[in-house]
């Protein structure tokens, strides 16, 4: 027999929103495809100054050259920087915005599954997390685990630290500093 879900249901209301949601979401997602790039890492604005001992940018206050706009990025931990002109920084802001875009995104996307996943009516249902468990059997939790069997094995006593002689090492008397300068300060020497 076909089931007809039950649109007021609140389920049903949250599957719909979720949906429309993701759908959002994939419309973003195609908006960014169309452009065709992405580019990760960030682009700042730099001043700097010259090796020139009567430039002005070592004046007080300094006078720094630029605006310089600089690319930066990780590529395996390790940061690369290049330089770019104003043509450039222009043509390839949009490509990084479009990758903060992108990763955003897909953060919502994770969230709204996430969200599913977590609003699983089955979840209520079986009341259990071990797919190993018996349906009847509830979760143990935190609960030791022995296998159906008892225990044998008392659990353990709390330690206390131990407490050494530092006076003495192996068996012998400490060193005194006289004795330790001939080997450099090792008493194992």
């Amino acid at each position: 027999m076909l089931r007809i879900p039950d649109l007021c249901h609140p389920e049903t209301v949250h599957a719909a929103s979720r949906q429309a949601e993701a759908d959002n979401i994939a419309a973003e997602l195609a908006a960014i495809a169309r452009t065709g790039m992405v580019l990760p890492g960030s682009i700042t604005q730099r001043r700097t100054r010259c090796g020139r001992r009567n430039c002005g940018c070592h004046a007080d206050p300094p006078r720094l050259h630029g605006p310089y706009w600089q690319w930066t990025r990780k590529i395996a931990a390790k940061t690369i920087c290049r330089w770019l002109s104003d043509d450039q920084h222009r043509d390839y802001q949009p490509w990084i915005d479009n990758d903060r875009r992108l990763h955003a995104l897909l953060t919502r996307l994770e969230a709204l599954g996430t969200a599913a996943f977590e609003a699983d009516p089955r979840w209520q249902q079986r009341g259990r997390t071990s797919p190993a468990a018996p349906a009847d059997q509830a979760d143990v939790g935190t609960a030791r685990l022995t296998c159906g069997q008892p225990s044998s094995q008392a659990p353990f006593p709390l330690v206390s630290p131990k407490r050494e002689d530092l006076t003495t090492l192996s068996g012998r008397s400490a060193l005194s500093p006289a004795q330790t300068a001939g080997s450099k300060g090792f008493p194992w020497r």
